[in-house]
């Protein structure tokens, strides 16, 4: 489809329709994030151990993964405008539902439709992005991964203060609120053209689509999100229970995700800032990593005494790579709505692959007490994504 015919968003209803983004992305992982940080009060509560309690982190990314891969009849039978809707109303709704079902059971079935929610949003709006803005697509992209990763913020810093107003469950009840109210400012912003898949009759004129599991490169691309979306869940998880092993605060340990996913925070700023400079991906990737292979060094080595750079140096690899990964798969194919699918495509494996993280760390810390080779093992993941990143050169073959 040639991008140019696609209706493009006035001035100001294409800054609401960036605001309206932004809200949603704000809600993608608190869901998740404020979890790590009051891991001990759930266990303490619910009787859990690490194993079943990653699980409300791993059934989630699992989850994200699965509705992927479902994504595109879910599109044609909903549109945009009531896929992206329905992940907000559901995200809100898991939420609200953990301040009466805070058992074990009532968890772990929300951490479900929070899964649920989160897919759709992330399957659907990166498609409205490039649709909407396809000359200012990596610099939108950024300012929603930045989003993404600053609700991952809040969510850490405020947990333990919240927990001790509200209790555990009304901490993480209260997440809803603002869940609710981006489903409101999306409702207003998506009464733009933009905001909706034009007829997809027209757009597939003249094309022939190969199927994505037919074509390699797309599967090259699955390890890639997969593992550079390991290291986000896997510290989004483990990080305040790993501090809190170690003597530190539980407010402590909340503050440092926090500080962390701030610099994820500045990395997705950065990326949105500068990505367009750099057409071929892969130097951006590999200064990524190497930063997050230096912070999951310190977790190892300095866990404590050089907590605050370990954190910023961490944070500002995986906040860099996370955006990349998503930009990359999205490179591969012009047309917005089939690099949607493609996205989807990707999603559905590496979020799938993403949600065996936490769950190997849970395994790990019940029969070692220890996470440090949980940092180790996702060290040599992020050396293998970075090599298989190589093979994405500029000017390459495209997908179809």
């Amino acid at each position: 489809m040639d991008q140019s015919n696609a209706p493009q968003p006035s001035r100001g209803a294409g800054l609401l329709l960036i605001a309206a983004i932004f809200a949603l992305a704000l809600n993608l992982r608190p869901a998740m994030a404020a979890v790590g940080p009051l891991l001990d009060l759930i266990e303490a509560a619910t009787g859990m151990d690490s194993t079943t309690a990653s699980l409300l982190t791993t059934l989630p990314v699992a989850m994200i993964g699965v509705g992927a891969l479902s994504i595109r009849p879910l599109r044609r039978r909903l549109g945009e405008r009531k896929g992206i809707l329905l992940g907000a109303v559901l995200i809100g709704l898991a939420c609200l539902a953990r301040a009466v079902f805070d058992g074990t059971a009532g968890l772990i079935a929300s951490a479900v439709v929070v899964g649920v929610g989160v897919a759709l949003i992330q399957a659907l709006a990166p498609v409205v992005i490039k649709r909407a803005f396809p000359t200012r697509f990596g610099t939108v992209m950024g300012v929603y991964t930045t989003g993404i990763m600053g609700g991952a913020a809040v969510a850490a810093a405020t947990a333990a203060g919240l927990a001790g107003a509200v209790g555990w469950a009304g901490a993480l009840a209260l997440w809803a609120v603002p869940a609710f109210l981006a489903a409101v400012v999306w409702i207003i912003a998506a009464r733009d053209p933009a905001a909706e898949e034009p007829n997809r009759a027209v757009v597939a004129e003249g094309t022939h689509e190969v199927p994505f599991w037919k074509q390699p490169r797309a599967w090259a691309l699955v390890p890639i999100l997969g593992l550079g979306t390991s290291a986000y869940t896997l510290v989004l998880s483990w990080l305040p229970p790993y501090y809190v092993d170690m003597g530190q605060a539980r407010a402590t340990a909340g503050f440092l995700l926090s500080g962390m996913t701030g610099a994820e925070v500045a990395a997705g700023v950065l990326v949105s800032l500068f990505i367009a400079r750099f057409p071929d991906r892969r130097g951006p990737m590999l200064a990524a990593v190497a930063l997050a292979l230096i912070g999951l060094a310190g977790l190892v080595l300095t866990p404590v005494s050089l907590a605050v750079p370990v954190m910023l140096l961490l944070g500002l690899g995986i906040g860099a790579v996370f955006p990349l990964t998503l930009i990359l798969a999205m490179d591969q194919i012009d047309d917005p709505v089939r690099s949607g699918d493609l996205l989807a495509f990707v999603q559905g494996g590496g979020y799938i692959i993403a949600s065996l993280s936490p769950l190997a760390a849970g395994l790990l810390r019940d029969r070692l007490s220890d996470l440090s080779q949980a940092w180790m093992m996702m060290g040599l993941g992020l050396v293998a994504m970075a090599a298989m990143t190589l093979a994405f050169k500029p000017g390459g073959a495209k997908l179809r």
